[in-house]
């Protein structure tokens, strides 16, 4: 059996193969962070800076690993590289369960973190691959979604392991033992698309416009405009992550209401990916316009009301926005580069824009806070972040049927 790609037509075990990847791109971090008060208790002697680095080694051994995996794209050994990142990645699951002190912790975490790095990429790169047009589209918004759904599941499995035995939370790791297993079917992938060796595709003719931004490799223009959007769409999203939890205990609500609101957040993230197509089909160009605007009412409901139920509105609202967001920025990364081939290097590059984002984001909120003597303020980073993001929907707005702003 075939699925239509707008390529060449590819078998379904390969397709559930590359999508499969999508199951473990959003894992790095996840176990460690819920577990950080609890491995306080289990190591008692542990260091501020030892638990600084079991979540911070990890996410910045990823940056690089993203680049390394971009120009292992390039070659005709792909499925081989792919390979051996879950093999790396398992093994590393695999020794969280036998692991005994937080050195050993921050290693098996930063060699997880290459694997995750090498990995990454290729998720989406092979659908760029193997689909074009709308189909890719699709496809693009079928992995965001079950990349996320994976996130909202595990987020709840490690909270019902960590009352047992605390080495079983990071038993989530070994899910990389499914695409691994599912790995053979990828050479079902036809290689002329696997290695952008097929006939051209359709001719864009923004590509031949002398503008001087085409530099026979990279649109620059593109590339710059979709890091950038990617860059602050990740900044102005992940400030739930990062300050639900202070937010909540100034109000005195259960610690319960920041997992739920961070559940709440992804779940609605992972829900715009099944129905992109027929979002974008109602939305048409208003589609981002109409994310910008959910971003930005949702940052509202934190900013500027003090409930518990705004909160959980606005983190669908957010959820919602970046849900669009997300697939659409993936899409458009593949659309930077003037050769097929090309396009998992593209994607590694604007990647990068998102984990960056994720490590300068409070370093930029605390730092503007510092400027404005702004820490007496309960909601001073949502607050901000509305601010920034109203500035952004008004630029998507203006420019609406730039490259990056249009949703085709």
């Amino acid at each position: 059996m075939k699925v239509n790609t707008g390529k060449t037509p590819l078998a379904v075990s390969a397709l559930v193969a590359i999508l499969s990847l999508s199951l473990v791109v959003n894992l790095p971090g996840l176990a460690v962070t819920p577990m950080l008060g609890t491995l306080s208790k289990i190591f008692p002697d542990t260091t501020q800076l030892e638990k600084q680095l079991l979540t911070m080694l990890p996410n910045l051994l990823i940056i690089p690993c993203l680049l390394l995996a971009g120009r292992l794209s390039l070659s005709h050994h792909k499925l081989a590289v792919i390979t051996f990142s879950l093999i790396v990645y398992s093994l590393c699951g695999v020794a969280y369960l036998f692991a005994s002190s937080m050195v050993q912790l921050i290693i098996i975490s930063c060699i997880l973190g290459i694997g995750a790095g090498i990995l990454i990429p290729f998720s989406t790169g092979l659908l760029a691959d193997t689909f074009a047009g709308p189909e890719r589209m699709r496809q693009m918004g079928y992995q965001s979604a079950i990349s996320n759904m994976t996130l909202v599941i595990a987020t709840y499995a490690v909270g019902l392991l960590s009352h047992g035995n605390w080495h079983m939370p990071f038993g989530v790791y070994l899910i990389p033992l499914i695409p691994l297993a599912l790995t053979p079917f990828l050479r079902r992938i036809p290689s002329c698309d696997l290695y952008g060796e097929c006939s051209p595709q359709p001719k864009d003719n923004s590509l031949s416009k002398p503008d001087g931004t085409n530099t026979g490799k990279f649109i620059v223009s593109r590339l710059l405009a979709t890091i950038g959007v990617y860059f602050f769409v990740t900044y102005s999203s992940i400030v739930i992550s990062y300050y639900c939890p202070f937010l909540v205990e100034k109000e005195n609500w259960s610690t319960d209401v920041a997992g739920t609101v961070t559940a709440i957040f992804f779940f609605f993230t992972f829900v715009p990916g099944f129905t992109l197509k027929q979002i974008i089909s109602a939305l048409g160009k208003n589609t981002l316009i109409v994310a910008v605007l959910s971003l930005l009412g949702g940052l509202a409901f934190f900013a500027f009301v003090r409930a518990e139920w705004s909160m959980y509105v606005g983190a669908a609202l957010m959820g919602l926005g970046y849900g669009i967001y997300q697939p659409v920025i993936y899409n458009k990364a593949t659309l930077t580069v003037t050769s097929p081939r090309k396009s998992t290097l593209a994607l590694s590059i604007v990647l990068v824009a998102n984990y960056t984002a994720i490590a300068l984001e409070p370093v930029i909120i605390d730092g503007v806070r510092s400027l404005l003597n702004g820490s007496a303020i309960v909601a001073f980073a949502f607050k901000l972040n509305f601010f920034l993001t109203l500035a952004f929907a008004f630029l998507v707005v203006l420019k609406r049927n730039s490259f990056v702003f249009r949703p085709d």
